[in-house]
């Protein structure tokens, strides 16, 4: 009984549905999603704010509406679907597109999670360098910069990666044991940093970002609407991407999306906050402003600027927040990759994945980079969850086949694949030509993907 017991907790379903047994109340999200967004990304990208030039208003009001907005987009839409179906976003593919063509997009969505996974990797690096006295990272690096920095995110990746193949049980309760103590780090380093910056009143508070500034070296100037757009389409690929269905399939009931307001919330506003503090702290060091008189922006160490607020626990707190990021992201992309050797173990293949995240977090510029690289992989992967969106809300209406119920019949369909390919060319030509911010085009290309896959599978490819 016991050894029964055990395989059913070890199989992930990949190509069934979730049974009522399998099905997690919704703390099991509360502690996922709380601790995969106050979490690594959020020490780089709240320094990285501030280094646009972005002033308080924007900021403050732009991530409470942005992530408002992606807190709806996971319940309305990627909860909703999931829970009444209860697949992987890569089963569903697979019925809609042929198990030829969703190969295609299941090796690109694994790889871009795998980059996503090694910029975490990264950040956990820098915390554990700091006893080291280990080089930093600056902006503009792309390739690892010494031997113990190879070292150190090759044991990190290791440990990540079979955490993560482990499968969605223990992601989930790595999660929820770890995400006290990083929101507590949090918290701790922005009350910290408002010490340290004199802060007495919320005049003062207000008055870190003010009216804006220019922004540092090489980096772009963001206004209210490119927080708005960006804070909504940073997880784009997970909500309207519907890549986390394949959380949500083990959700008792929709609602259990709303779970996703602990992560935005906490993690994606008040962990950005206080990280920014963090980095306005260093802005007013001699080595910061030594960097800025040369003409380059000073490096963003998540390690170093919080050990330089709290000591010990804030390098704990980095290389845990790291780890429950990759530790989720590494389990997709595991899944994707799945349906490509589905006759391997699902932790071998999670490790295989967890192996090019390692690879991938040896390369600083994954990290250093991050808002461009967010809103790039958001901007590719977003759109394929339109087809399964407009399919599911829109098909009946429009006298298409239901194939998420009964599956397209042949291996490849060709109003999946034009659907996408042509939306996301269109748009991010658009973007290049025009020099418009990526993020602003990423809601229109997801509409147009889903629009020109029920144009197409009515009228041009018919099964």
């Amino acid at each position: 009984m016991k050894n029964q017991e055990q395989s059913v907790s070890n199989n992930e379903y990949e190509n069934e549905k979730v049974p009522q047994s399998a099905l997690k109340k919704w703390t099991h999200f509360l502690g996922m999603y709380a601790g995969e967004h106050a979490a690594g990304t959020e020490f780089v990208i709240g320094p990285l704010f501030l280094t646009t030039g972005v002033s308080a208003f924007d900021l403050l009001m732009g991530l409470l509406i942005g992530n408002l907005l992606a807190v709806l987009s996971w319940r309305l839409l990627t909860a909703e679907i999931a829970v009444r179906y209860r697949f992987t976003l890569y089963h569903h593919l697979e019925k809609i597109t042929g198990n030829q063509m969703v190969k295609g997009y299941n090796l690109a969505n694994g790889v871009l999670f795998c980059f996503l996974a090694g910029a975490m990797i990264t950040v956990s690096a820098t915390a554990v360098g700091v006893p080291f006295n280990m080089e930093m990272p600056q902006l503009t690096d792309t390739l690892p910069n010494g031997i113990t920095w190879v070292i150190v995110v090759l044991i990190l990746g290791l440990l990540f990666s079979f955490i993560a193949a482990k499968g969605f049980g223990t992601v989930s309760k790595a999660a929820n044991f770890m995400a006290p103590l990083i929101i507590l780090a949090f918290v701790a380093c922005g009350f910290v940093a408002l010490i340290q910056l004199e802060v007495g009143s919320f005049s003062d508070f207000w008055n870190i970002w003010g009216e804006g500034s220019t922004p540092f070296p090489g980096q772009l100037k963001y206004t209210f609407w490119h927080v708005c757009f960006w804070s909504w389409f940073a997880n784009a690929a997970m909500h309207i991407g519907m890549s986390d269905l394949s959380v949500f399939r083990y959700a008792e009931k929709a609602s259990s999306g709303w779970t996703t307001a602990v992560g935005m919330y906490i993690g994606h506003y008040i962990a950005w906050i206080a990280a920014a503090l963090l980095y306005a702290v260093y802005i007013q060091s001699p080595e910061a402003q030594a960097y800025l008189s040369n003409g380059t922006a000073p490096p963003v160490a998540p390690g170093p600027l919080a050990y330089n607020a709290i000591g010990v626990f804030g390098i704990i707190a980095v290389i845990l927040a790291g780890w429950t990021t990759a530790n989720p992201t590494i389990y997709r992309a595991g899944l994707a990759f799945q349906t490509l050797f589905p006759k391997r173990s699902t932790f071998w293949v999670t490790m295989f994945a967890g192996g090019v995240a390692t690879v991938a977090g040896l390369f600083p510029a994954f990290a250093m980079k991050l808002l461009d690289f967010v809103a790039l992989y958001g901007f590719i992967l977003a759109p394929i969850g339109a087809v399964i969106v407009f399919q599911h809300f829109f098909a009946n209406r429009m006298n298409i086949p239901d194939y998420l119920n009964a599956p397209y019949k042949r291996t490849f369909n060709w109003s999946v694949l034009l659907a996408w390919g042509l939306s996301v060319l269109l748009f991010y030509g658009f973007s290049v030509q025009n020099d418009i911010f990526l993020s602003f085009l990423t809601l229109p290309t997801w509409i147009c993907c889903g629009l020109i896959y029920l144009v197409f599978s009515k009228y041009l490819f018919k099964s």
